[in-house]
């Protein structure tokens, strides 16, 4: 079965435990857009919307179609603080598998 996403993220770049930027691909309708680039506050704002992020990435020679890991990207709220991760038990920003450029 196939899952539904808002976006796919590619890459992250982290700061002091806290994600600085994502390099995602965004749904666009039903087709996706280049490679863009978020910074943690733009992020968690899709994510707050309930927009869906995975982590994963494009398949060679197959334009919209991506290989995701199995957990989502969420935000958590830990004493007050929000940490944008794929483990529910985490206590930093974490992108479990999203290589780091």
């Amino acid at each position: 079965m196939a899952k539904k996403f808002d976006g796919v993220v590619e890459a992250v770049r982290y700061k002091n435990g806290q994600i600085e930027v994502v390099r995602a691909f965004e749904r666009r309708g039903s087709a996706f857009t280049d490679r863009v680039m978020l910074n943690r506050h733009e992020f968690l704002n899709r994510l707050k919307k309930g927009k869906k992020y995975f982590v994963g990435q494009r398949k060679e020679f197959l334009a919209g179609t991506f290989e995701v890991e199995d957990k989502p990207v969420q935000v958590l709220d830990r004493n007050g603080q929000e940490i944008i991760s794929t483990r529910s038990e985490a206590d930093h920003d974490e992108l479990e598998q999203a290589p780091v450029f």
